[in-house]
């Protein structure tokens, strides 16, 4: 039994969002862009961006707390990508405190999301998820992801191209 609970986020939980985003990214992505873009990563930068969408739901957001503390999120909704049906969800962020993976944090959100995107008609669930970030990769394999390999792409992230990869699942 997870000692992990889900809830949709609220306004106030928008700078707790922003710093487990950016907190996160700097550990994930660590390794794979260079020093000064992960210092670059502030949680001023995201915090605007999370309470807009906490407030008009695209994406929806839920936070995983333990007890009193905010410990990772997850965005999701329909698929922004082009030509995609209406039946097709995306995962937009997923993240947690490095201190809480690999101990049920991650997954509780991921359920979370799979339930709301199932309660929206969706039937597929899609994530792009950075080819190098091997955490990140293998913990989607897990949940059943499988990668779409046409659909490799590069993406900027301040000054620093990576290479992403769509990845997909039913949602049942």
């Amino acid at each position: 039994m997870s000692d992990y609970e889900v809830r949709p986020a609220t306004l106030r939980d928008a700078k707790a969002v922003a710093e487990i985003h950016a907190l996160s990214v700097k550990a994930a992505y660590e390794g794979i862009l260079p020093e000064d873009e992960l210092r670059a990563l502030a949680p001023a930068t995201r915090e605007a961006k999370w309470r807009e969408a906490i407030e008009y739901g695209e994406p929806q957001v839920h936070v995983v707390v333990q007890g009193s503390e905010i410990v990772g999120f997850v965005g999701f909704d329909r698929s922004r990508d082009p030509k995609t049906p209406p039946t097709t969800g995306e995962i937009w962020a997923i993240y947690v405190k490095p201190e809480h993976w690999d101990k049920g944090a991650g997954v509780a959100l991921w359920d979370a999301a799979r339930e709301g995107l199932e309660d929206e008609g969706c039937t597929t669930v899609t994530i792009w998820v950075p080819i190098r970030n091997d955490r990140a990769m293998r913990f989607h394999e897990l949940a059943g992801f499988k990668r779409e390999m046409k659909t490799a792409k590069t993406t900027a992230i301040g000054t620093v191209r990576i290479e992403e990869i769509r990845l997909k699942r039913s949602v049942a």
